[in-house]
């Protein structure tokens, strides 16, 4: 009697499901480096919180990519990938870093108050925005990322008046018909714009890891990387996408 064969298809399937569900998991992982950058924040070590906010920012970065490929919304439809990553995002991106901002003596008395209600308060009604995203896979306003601009100013130390302007303008940005580059999923430029975002990472990290040292070229990495990151969809409004060239058909005037 002959043995029949498992069908190739079926068992596919099967790992198909399982990678998938593996990127849901993966994803997940966010909110226990959130916890850990929690934990240090309470109890004021903003570096090794920094640190742990770094490594889920990373996480971010490489699930959305992975979320494509193993084609989660077809093999795990049953978690929602989109509803878990913002979970996580809002926490790593704007619940920590503003209660380090309001706990680390940055902004005295009263400016502290007004910048973390600001902060959490425009943050949650632009999470909740189902047209943040643009035609090109870019942000329709600033996309809350507060850990980026929280940990440069933890590296720079500028003026609380400074630190309050920039509360102030990135929370008007969120409502603003302002383009913010996604780095993995904007095409234009994604070239420039993936690596700088790898190299925000890494000068994050580096600041981070020598305790924000006054001297360290980390911060001029961070400073540089964040204004191109902040700016490049703006600019990519204001100069237009070069036309492709179309070739001349034979027999034409020239």
């Amino acid at each position: 009697m002959i043995a029949q064969r498992p069908e190739f298809g079926h068992d596919g399937a099967m790992t198909s499901q399982l990678k998938a569900l593996l990127v849901h998991l993966f994803t997940a992982t966010g909110a226990v480096f959130a916890m850990l950058a929690m934990l240090a924040a309470v109890d004021e070590k903003w570096s090794l919180m920094f640190l742990w906010l770094v490594v889920a920012f990373a996480v971010d970065g490489i699930d959305g990519p992975l979320a494509r490929h193993f084609q989660v919304k077809k093999y795990a439809p049953r978690f929602d990938g989109v509803l878990l990553d913002l979970i996580i995002d809002y926490l790593t991106y704007v619940f920590i870093p503003a209660f380090a901002l309001f706990k680390s003596g940055l902004l005295p008395g009263w400016t502290g108050w007004f910048a973390i209600i600001v902060i959490t308060y425009t943050s949650a009604v632009y999470f909740a925005d189902n047209k943040m995203k643009t035609a090109d896979n870019s942000f329709r306003g600033f996309p809350g990322c507060w850990n980026m601009l929280v940990l440069v100013l933890f590296a720079i130390e500028p003026s609380f008046w400074l630190i309050l302007v920039l509360v102030v303008a990135m929370a008007v940005a969120m409502f603003l018909p302002l383009k913010f580059v996604h780095p993995a999923r904007t095409e234009r430029w994604r070239s420039v714009t993936l690596p700088v975002a790898m190299a925000w990472t890494f000068f994050a990290g580096w600041a981070a890891w020598v305790d924000f040292h006054p001297e360290s070229w980390a911060h001029w990495g961070l400073v540089t990387s964040s204004l191109y990151l902040l700016l490049a969809g703006i600019v990519q409004q204001i100069v237009p996408p070069r036309r492709p060239h179309k070739p001349q058909r034979q027999g034409s005037a020239s």
